[in-house]
């Protein structure tokens, strides 16, 4: 019987070597990536049934990732492991599509339990998750309505790395675009959110969880 596909992304090396160690013999590791850009290409390269990612990584987090590749159509199911406990957390990964959202800290067989749900086809939440509003949400289907669809999954990646403090130039590398765009795209992100500084724009991208802190 064929092995469903894993992909896992985490910049952290010691916890996808665990990662690697707990699931390889139930599943097939197709990668491993550590941060939301390479998850994304990963994604659209390699086609993995299910996603195991972090919440917090560089370049572009897990949660702005799997909106995009919600976006995408891709068909990929992502579960979240993750060591943030917060509620506001869990609700934008689920409204950005998530099919599961595990805690670290939790037991080993949760997060291949969260594994088998998304593979059926259901969406998995960690037990001291499960408040009467997450299972509201989980029973809705309700659409992503964070605020920052305002922006374009470009601006994003740009609103990241200014929280991360590189500099246009760097972003321009990083993105392939030229320094003169990363700051268009800045100065229209200040126009449409109604801030007036990059350091309000890092605020706002603390705010919605786009960096961790």
């Amino acid at each position: 019987m064929k092995k469903p596909r894993i992909l896992l992304a985490d910049d952290h090396k010691i916890m996808l070597e665990g990662l690697r160690g707990l699931l390889s013999d139930e599943f097939e590791l197709v990668g491993t990536v550590s941060d939301g850009r390479e998850m994304i290409e990963a994604c659209r390269r390699l086609h993995p049934d299910v996603v195991v990612a972090d919440v917090s990584m560089p370049l572009l987090n897990g949660i702005d990732a799997a909106r995009i590749l919600r976006d995408d159509g891709s068909r990929s199911r992502i579960v979240f492991l993750t060591m943030h406990p917060d509620l506001s957390y869990a609700t934008r990964a689920l409204e950005a599509g998530a099919a599961g959202y595990v805690l670290k800290h939790a037991a080993s067989d949760e997060l291949v339990a969260a594994i088998h749900e998304a593979l059926a086809g259901r969406t998995y939440l960690s037990p001291g998750l499960q408040t009467p509003a997450m299972l509201e949400l989980l029973a809705s289907g309700k659409p992503q309505t964070r605020e920052t669809l305002r922006l374009t999954a470009r601006q994003i990646e740009v609103l990241q790395l200014l929280a991360e403090g590189r500099s246009a130039k760097e972003i321009g590398a990083i993105l392939n675009i030229s320094a003169r765009t990363v700051e268009f795209h800045k100065y229209k992100m200040m126009d449409d959110l109604g801030v007036h500084s990059s350091a309000e724009l890092v605020q706002y991208a603390i705010r919605h969880g786009l960096v961790s802190v």
